[in-house]
C-alpha cells in the first residue's frame, strides 16, 4: 500500500515504469477527445467541482484512461471526500499513476498522471482516510468507469 512518503519519493525521483507507453501528438489527442476532454487531459485543466459524472457514481467496477484505457482506480477504493471531485485512496497498480511537484497558483501539490500516457488526472493529498491516509482528488473528465457488469461480460 503506498503512503504520502511513496508520493513524494515517486515525484522527486519518478514512478515505476508503466507496462506500456501510449504516445501522440497534440493534433491526434484533438481529434480523438471532445474539448473539455482534451483541456482537462491534455492542458492539466479542472473541473468545476461537484460538476463531473462520476462524483456520485458507486458502481462496481474499474476506472479507466479516459485517453487510453488504463486501468488507474478501483470502485472499492473510492470514497466521499465532499471536495466535488472523485477521490480514491490508491492507484490500481503501484505503476498506473505518475506523480509530479505543481507549484501552480502559489501552491505545492502533487499532480498525478497516467503513467501510460501522460493524461492529467488531477491531484493526490496527504488527507485522505486511513490505512493508506491519501487522497487521490480526480477529474471525472479524465477517467471512465468500466463497470464491473461490462468488465465481466
Amino acid at each position: 500500500m503506498l503512503n504520502w512518503n511513496d508520493v513524494i519519493k515517486y515525484a522527486n525521483h519518478g514512478a515505476p515504469a508503466p507496462e506500456k507507453r501510449v504516445e501522440k501528438s497534440e493534433e491526434e489527442w484533438r481529434e480523438l477527445l471532445d474539448a473539455e476532454t482534451f483541456r482537462i487531459t491534455r492542458q492539466h485543466g479542472t473541473e468545476a467541482p461537484h460538476s463531473g459524472a462520476l462524483c456520485k457514481a458507486h458502481d462496481p467496477g474499474k476506472y479507466t484512461c479516459v485517453c487510453c484505457d488504463t486501468i488507474l482506480f478501483d470502485s472499492n477504493i473510492k470514497f466521499e471526500s465532499g471536495t466535488g471531485w472523485p477521490s480514491f485512496t490508491q492507484p490500481y497498480k503501484e505503476n498506473a499513476v505518475a506523480y509530479k511537484k505543481d507549484v501552480s497558483y502559489g501552491m505545492v501539490r502533487v499532480e498525478i498522471l497516467c503513467n501510460t500516457c501522460d493524461s492529467h488526472l488531477g491531484h493526490v493529498f496527504p488527507d485522505g482516510p486511513a490505512p493508506s491516509g491519501l487522497r487521490y482528488c480526480v477529474n471525472s473528465a479524465s477517467i471512465r468507469l468500466l463497470k464491473e457488469e461490462e468488465n465481466n461480460g
